[in-house]
């Protein structure tokens, strides 16, 4: 079953009103009955609904409609695009209100626990704090250490389990990375003696 344009109700009126389709084609597209077309265009349905354009909204093409207008037994084709939504929510830092932030300390203290293949930069990125206080706080040097209770950022809003998780990764590819580069030394090194 194809699908039915947004807004049928107003899109028949705007079909009705700025193009030359009949009725059929035009309630066949709206998902709509012949009869309630007949009525927009008599202007006893759909009063002081306002038309809604589908050529604006990427409904219908210009041609699509010039094509079904000359050919009455055509009917028109909805366009059926896949819209591709991106994140960009990475870039922007978010607000973090005054009542939360005294819990980035404590959060940079859970992943040091939970995650301590993390390096201070990550840790720091995520929670968003220095990095001298996350080695500050790695070091039980912090200014604050004794009053720290560890607490999940993700728990808290501070950022999302997949930015978690994309750190992780990170770390562990930067793990094997540094496993192999130590294997090449201490073969290299075997090879010399």
């Amino acid at each position: 079953m194809s699908k039915a344009p947004l807004m049928p109700m107003a899109t028949a009126v705007w079909l009705v009103e700025n193009t030359s389709l009949t009725f059929k084609q035009i309630a066949n597209f709206c998902k709509l009955h012949e009869v309630e077309i007949q009525g927009i265009a008599d202007g006893e349905v759909a009063k002081g609904i306002v038309g809604y354009n589908p050529i604006i909204s990427g409904q219908l093409t210009v041609d699509e409609i010039d094509l079904s207008s000359k050919d009455e037994n055509r009917p028109l084709n909805i366009v059926d695009k896949d819209v591709e939504i991106k994140n960009t929510d990475n870039k922007i830092k978010k607000y973090v209100p005054l009542s939360k932030r005294q819990d980035k300390p404590d959060s940079a203290l859970w992943l040091l626990k939970n995650h301590s293949i993390l390096k201070d930069s990550q840790i720091a990125r995520l929670v968003g704090v220095t990095k001298n206080s996350v080695s500050s706080i790695r070091n039980k040097s912090y200014w604050n250490y004794n009053s720290l209770n560890a607490k999940d950022p993700v728990a808290m809003g501070l950022f999302t389990q997949k930015d978690l998780l994309n750190a992780i990764e990170k770390a562990e590819r930067r793990l094997i990375r540094e496993k192999k580069d130590k294997e090449k030394i201490n073969i290299a090194n075997k090879s010399v003696t």
